[in-house]
């Protein structure tokens, strides 16, 4: 889920135009053929490893087909997506959340069906924009040596102790705006008050930096040269474990930003039964585990019996899973060169 924040609004920007309706074609859901060649746009690292054994090989095994990659992050794929709308070489494409939503709106994706069995099982802010196939939340997190007391709400991140000792996450990305908009969610506001955010993240300064991505923060807090942040949870567990203990990531009482890895199909997919087949196998027990394990994504389905060992560190539940603060990303998106231009020029200027 790691990608430059200002590349992807650049992205964003020029590619939300809807596709003329003359090249959406009807997806047909034609059973597979031995040879069928599936093509799936998704990142790297970890998250590959995990569906060439997951699913991956299950689907071959049982189909005889082909699985081929695109590895990367979103915004190259995007970018891909949006200039092939409906003559996809894409049949599977994993976006962000807020990618994924907009994609359906701009008919390079389907909205997601009971055609794929486990979509029953999915969660329900998990089954906008395609099939939701890994939480991933936005959380504070921070040095708790350096806490007077645990971090229990968003406003937290006002009181003095932290008074330039918070690196604040750069532009619009996930992490970006998960901070903003709790910032509105904390003090009152909307989507719609960005003048009310504008003021609180201004009241913060002077930050000790701006991070530009989860390696760059891990290693301000390895220097002691920050205290504080927004990031994704997962990433920092594992930070956590590897590096360094003295990280807490914070459950606020207002909740934690919903973040989310998308698996859609292409409108205009040849090889939709094994598209839906894919996906089903994503959100099964042994990948949706394996995730877990690996790389502390959260399992977007109800379905998945998670060992005791791994229940504190992910977001299980309804109750838990409830708690995700989802944001109005048609207000977002919207506002996205507005907003931009005013963080620039007030918030990291």
């Amino acid at each position: 889920m790691t990608l430059s924040r200002r590349a992807f609004n650049k992205l964003a920007l020029g590619a939300g135009l809807a596709a003329p309706s003359h090249i959406i074609r009807p997806a047909a859901a034609q059973e597979p053929k031995k040879g069928d060649e599936l093509v799936v746009g998704i990142w790297g690292g970890a998250q590959e490893k995990i569906v060439k054994e997951h699913v991956e090989k299950p689907l071959v095994e049982k189909y005889g087909c082909k699985v081929s990659y695109v590895l990367g992050g979103t915004g190259d794929r995007r970018a891909r997506a949006y200039a092939e709308r409906g003559r996809p070489s894409f049949d599977v494409i994993y976006l962000n959340i807020y990618e994924s939503r907009q994609a359906v709106k701009d008919g390079v994706t389907q909205a997601p069906t009971p055609a794929v069995k486990n979509f029953e099982a999915l969660y329900p802010s998990a089954r906008k924009g395609g099939y939701g196939v890994a939480f991933n939340p936005c959380t504070i997190v921070y040095d708790k040596r350096k806490a007077s007391k645990p971090i229990t709400s968003w406003k937290d991140m006002w009181n003095p102790e932290w008074k330039g000792r918070i690196a604040w996450p750069d532009g619009l990305g996930a992490e970006g705006i998960s901070a903003l908009m709790m910032t509105a969610r904390a003090w009152g506001g909307t989507e719609k008050d960005f003048d009310l955010v504008v003021d609180k993240v201004k009241e913060l300064k002077p930050f000790a930096a701006i991070q530009a991505s989860q390696a760059q923060l891990f290693e301000m807090f390895d220097q002691g040269l920050c205290d504080l942040s927004v990031e994704f949870g997962s990433f920092t567990r594992s930070y956590v474990e590897s590096r360094n203990p003295n990280i807490e990531i914070a459950s606020p009482a207002e909740g934690q930003a919903l973040a989310m890895n998308v698996a859609c199909i292409t409108e205009g997919t040849k090889n939709q039964k094994l598209a839906e087949e894919w996906i089903n196998l994503h959100l099964s027990e042994p990948c949706m585990l394996a995730y877990a394990r690996e790389i502390y994504y959260s399992p977007t389905v109800s379905n998945v019996t998670v060992p005791d060992d791994l229940k504190p560190k992910l977001i299980l539940g309804d109750e838990q899973v409830s708690k995700l603060v989802d944001f109005d990303w048609d207000v977002i998106n919207a506002s996205r060169a507005k907003w931009q231009a005013r963080y620039d020029r007030e918030i990291a200027g």
